[in-house]
């Protein structure tokens, strides 16, 4: 940030709810995951938004009428829960720690019997959640892990646990757009 460029945007946020379920899982115990769509690192920049009838809209007009919503900081989240003496596990791309909980796996078996109906629809929720093309979540969303620090990592948020690390690859497979076949 030291070196963003005169009159850029830098949005600053409070750590306090996160210090708080810091001390929290510091002192008592326990595990939280943070989910939502936002940025690795903080940067400057504007990430305040409005969404209505799925597109950009300015949040100034139609009030009411459009989400407002900005995008999480994920290294600001992990900071602080690390000054509090939580350990942050992450974060990592939604699809990364999907694909690493065994998703492909899980979906290979729900449509190994199902209609062909069901084999669609569940193909079609894989792409979308771990897919990192237009219309994924794969990329877009992050998930941060935030510990006691006796739990010195969380599955999906660091090393593979041995038994997703050696399971058979699933035959589900996502495409991306723009990948060759």
């Amino acid at each position: 940030l030291r070196a963003a460029p005169e009159g850029a945007i830098y949005e600053w946020r409070s750590n306090h709810e996160i210090m708080q379920i810091g001390r929290r899982l510091r002192d008592s115990g326990g595990a939280a995951l943070i989910i939502d769509y936002g940025h690795m690192r903080s940067d400057a920049g504007d990430t305040f938004q409005a969404i209505a009838k799925h597109a950009f809209a300015d949040p100034l007009r139609n009030s009411g009428n459009a989400d407002l919503t900005a995008h999480v900081d994920f290294e600001a989240l992990a900071l602080g829960a690390a000054d509090v003496g939580a350990i942050a596990h992450g974060p990592v791309e939604q699809g990364t720690f999907l694909k690493r909980l065994g998703i492909e796996r899980r979906a290979a078996g729900l449509i190994a019997k199902s209609s062909t109906q069901i084999t669609e629809e569940v193909t079609a929720a894989i792409k979308r959640l771990v897919g990192t093309g237009r219309g994924g979540m794969g990329s877009l969303f992050k998930v941060l892990g935030v510990s006691h620090p006796d739990l010195t990592s969380l599955p999906g948020l660091g090393e593979e646990p041995a038994a997703i690390a050696l399971s058979p690859a699933s035959n589900i497979a996502v495409e991306e757009e723009g990948s060759e076949s």
